[in-house]
């Protein structure tokens, strides 16, 4: 289930949550390269190149994006509504991972254009399940946009 080619963008504050979602990859033989995105600013940083990204190859775009929406300094429906702005980032998968049970982000998350909302699970066992089946649909069944719909 890896390719190495398909880049998975995570956008987590939590270190337990990162190193949680590092394990639950790997258990499930999903080698993918892991960016990590600690806030909001470094996720729109990695995405645009631009501050501590700035110069990265903006050809090599992450096929999905693991989305927290409690981020500090910019919160993760920002972060979801400037990809959403933008042409080069419009098309490429969004699930946001939160543990957020308050409906308006569930709303407001859908109007703004994510892909999928999962709550996180408190028990491993079921986090484990739920990353086996993020990784087996967007990085392998999924068809991914063309390269058109991602072009400046």
């Amino acid at each position: 289930m890896s390719n190495g080619s398909k880049i998975i963008l995570l956008v987590e504050d939590n270190p337990d949550d990162e190193e949680l979602t590092r394990r639950a990859l790997k258990k499930n033989n999903i080698l993918n390269e892991l960016v990590v995105a600690r806030d909001g600013v470094e996720a729109l940083d990695y995405l645009f190149g631009t501050g501590g990204h700035a110069g990265r190859d903006l050809e090599v775009m992450p096929t999905l994006v693991l989305l927290d929406l409690k981020l500090p300094k910019v919160e993760g429906l920002e972060v979801l509504r400037r990809m959403r702005d933008n042409p080069r980032t419009r098309a490429i998968p969004v699930v946001v991972l939160t543990s957020s049970k308050e409906e308006q982000d569930l709303a407001r998350s859908y109007s703004i254009g994510i892909n999928s909302y999962i709550r996180k699970p408190v028990d491993f066992e079921q986090f484990m399940e739920a990353v086996r089946q993020l990784g087996l649909y967007w990085l392998v069944l999924n068809e991914p946009p063309p390269a058109a719909l991602t072009a400046r």
